[in-house]
């Protein structure tokens, strides 16, 4: 798939390029993105390279993995990333969203801005029917985007992920095409009610 623009109302979200190695680098470099995403750390001017030049174009031609930067329109300044993957097989229409925002520009709104021009764009360009994000419990931040986003929290995903050798809890969430007001690819069932747990 060729990689494509999308305009919000502070945000110009598009193709990494290589002009941009050295803002990654900079935002890469912040405690908080290495310890919650899994960023090579220390990060290094090549891991840059490699993820502006390789990782993000490979991503789109292969049709597996449409990230973009987001930029100020006004000033233009990188102001984080975010991107949305499969998250199963493709007969299933289950796409991921991850995202990760440059110190200095956190609590602005924009990476939730971000996440629902993606998420409008992923239903009704790509046809998911689903898209989920997964966070390591604790990253407070990531989950306060998704809720902004208008994401559904599920629960916790125990030893779901593996950030630095170590298993992790993730708390996993979902946004519908229902959600937005879209019409979902394939027809919904009936939903699933479950009876109250109770102690004992």
């Amino acid at each position: 798939m060729d990689p494509i623009t999308l305009v919000t109302e502070r945000l110009l979200l598009r193709p990494a390029e290589p002009g941009d190695i050295d803002a990654v680098l900079a935002a890469c470099q912040d405690p908080g993105i290495q310890r919650w995403l899994p960023v090579p750390s220390p990060y290094e001017r090549e891991h840059a390279e490699e993820y502006v030049l390789k990782i993000i174009p490979a991503g789109w031609r292969e049709d597996r993995q449409y990230d973009l930067v987001l930029t100020d329109l006004e000033s233009g300044a990188l102001v984080g990333s975010a991107g949305v993957g499969r998250a199963a097989g493709p007969e299933e229409r289950v796409r991921s969203v991850g995202f990760w925002t440059a110190p200095g520009h956190r609590g602005q709104g924009y990476a939730g801005e971000a996440v629902a021009a993606l998420a409008r764009w992923a239903f009704t360009e790509l046809g998911a029917d689903r898209l989920e994000w997964l966070a390591q419990v604790g990253n407070e931040g990531s989950r306060s985007v998704a809720r902004k986003a208008g994401f559904t929290m599920e629960g916790v995903l125990r030893s779901r992920l593996i950030h630095r050798g170590v298993r992790r809890d993730a708390w996993v969430a979902s946004l519908l095409p229902s959600d937005l007001g879209l019409a979902p690819q394939v027809p919904y069932g009936a939903r699933a009610t479950y009876p109250a747990r109770t102690a004992g």
